[in-house]
Order: structure tokens, then sequence, then C-alpha cells
């Protein structure tokens, strides 16, 4: 079993930035095996892909590509995901989840990840 925490959620005005954090424990885990992910869902939308790392490879939906960006921490098993230039639309709740068996694929599907936080909401507003 994998255990994912996130933290670092918050209101924002727009342009503005947060890290959000995902701790990740449990006797299973492993920086290599376990691709990470970031995740979110906006009220009445679907979840949607925003990040993932894979054995140091990192990928960004297009939607925030050069606004966030996503990084590991293998010391302390966190994964990061850092948000400047914030819009109206990055309003959502943020997942972090965590996957075993991804190929690269699936890096983009929710359904291929096996863990996942209690989310941490991100609310731009002004």
């Amino acid at each position: 079993q994998v255990q994912l925490v996130e933290s670092g959620g918050g209101l924002v005005e727009p342009g503005g930035s947060l890290r959000l954090s995902c701790a990740a424990s449990g006797s299973g885990f492993s920086n290599y095996a376990y691709t990470m992910g970031w995740f979110r869902q906006a009220p009445g939308k679907a979840r949607e892909f925003v990040g993932s790392v894979r054995r140091g490879t990192t990928y960004h939906a297009d939607s925030v590509k050069g606004r966030f960006t996503i990084s590991r921490d293998t010391a302390k098993n966190t994964v990061y995901l850092q948000m400047n230039s914030l819009k109206f639309e990055d309003t959502a709740v943020y997942y972090c989840a965590a996957g075993s068996r991804l190929i690269l694929s699936t890096i983009r599907d929710s359904n291929a990840y096996d863990y996942w936080g209690q989310g941490t909401q991100v609310t731009v507003s002004s």
C-alpha cells in the first residue's frame, strides 16, 4: 500500500503562484518503480491530467506548459507542482497520484494510476 498526502493549496490572485507538495509513504513505494502524477478536477468537469514524472522525465499538459513545473525529491519521496502565472481556469481540486504499472502511452490516463491523495483545493480569484 502507498499513501499520498498533498499540501499547499489555497486562495491566490490571478498571476500569482502556489507550490503543491505530495509526500508518498508505504512499504511498497519506490521512486524508481512509481510514476507520480498530478491531476485536477474543476466543478462539473472531468478529471484532467496536469503533469507527471516517470523515472526522472517530466511531462506536462499543454494547458499548463510554461506555467507549471513538476519536480521530484527522491530523498523525501515527495513530488512538487510549482504553479506560476495562475489563471481563473486553474481553479480546481488538485490530486496527486501514483502508479507502478504505467507505460509512456498511459501517463495522461487517470485510470492507469493505482493510488490517490485526498486532494487539495486551489482557487484563483481576485
